[in-house]
């Protein structure tokens, strides 16, 4: 009875395709496999994307940044390379929007406490400051929420270097906002 139940699920759950897989699908014009790529990869591509322009123009170049992806597909010569080709789709994407602004503030746009305004100017504008490879692992981890596997995995970087990245952006990030690191107050303390 039990084994049945077991069969009669794994019958309705869709097996779990590997990434190459995928992106021949969808390279083919497989829209359901394209899908399984927006639904795969939209975090890391907006982690990206927010890391340069405001918040509220984020999602309109996300869906700017897989309708390249998706006209460009065919190009594509080495399928294993589809997350670093697909985010530096996102970076150049990205860059083009800012160039083509005038410089605004940021912060009339968005909705917060006065209070608490202050503190967002200064936090977003330290993490912009900090070096590009920090601060898309940073936003990828803090903003949108992925796990460092799940970064290592969106990004093409190894486990270490996310890691690595992790801890330096957050020491960098830090100093940047004056904020101690619990090391320091250990060894102060």
């Amino acid at each position: 009875m039990l084994i049945e139940l077991i069969f009669t699920i794994a019958a309705y759950v869709a097996p779990v395709q590997e990434l190459p897989a995928v992106v021949i699908a969808a390279r083919r014009g497989d829209r359901q496999a394209f899908a399984e790529l927006y639904r795969r990869f939209h975090r890391a591509v907006h982690g990206v994307v927010l890391a340069r322009v405001r918040y509220h123009e984020a999602a309109d170049l996300v869906q700017d940044v897989f309708a390249i992806a998706l006209e460009r597909l065919p190009q594509l010569a080495e399928v294993a390379a589809f997350p670093g080709w697909l985010l530096a789709i996102a970076r150049n994407r990205s860059i083009d929007h800012v160039r083509g602004q005038r410089p605004t503030d940021e912060l009339t746009e968005v909705s917060i406490e006065a209070p608490r305004s202050a503190e967002v100017k200064q936090v977003l504008a330290a993490l912009r400051a900090l070096p590009e490879a920090y601060q898309e692992t940073l936003i990828l981890r803090l903003v949108e929420g992925l796990t460092g596997p799940e970064i290592a995995e969106q990004t093409g970087l190894s486990p270490g270097s996310v890691r690595v990245n992790l801890h330096r952006g957050m020491k960098l990030l830090r100093e940047k906002l004056g904020i101690a690191s619990e090391e320091a107050d250990e060894q102060a303390g």
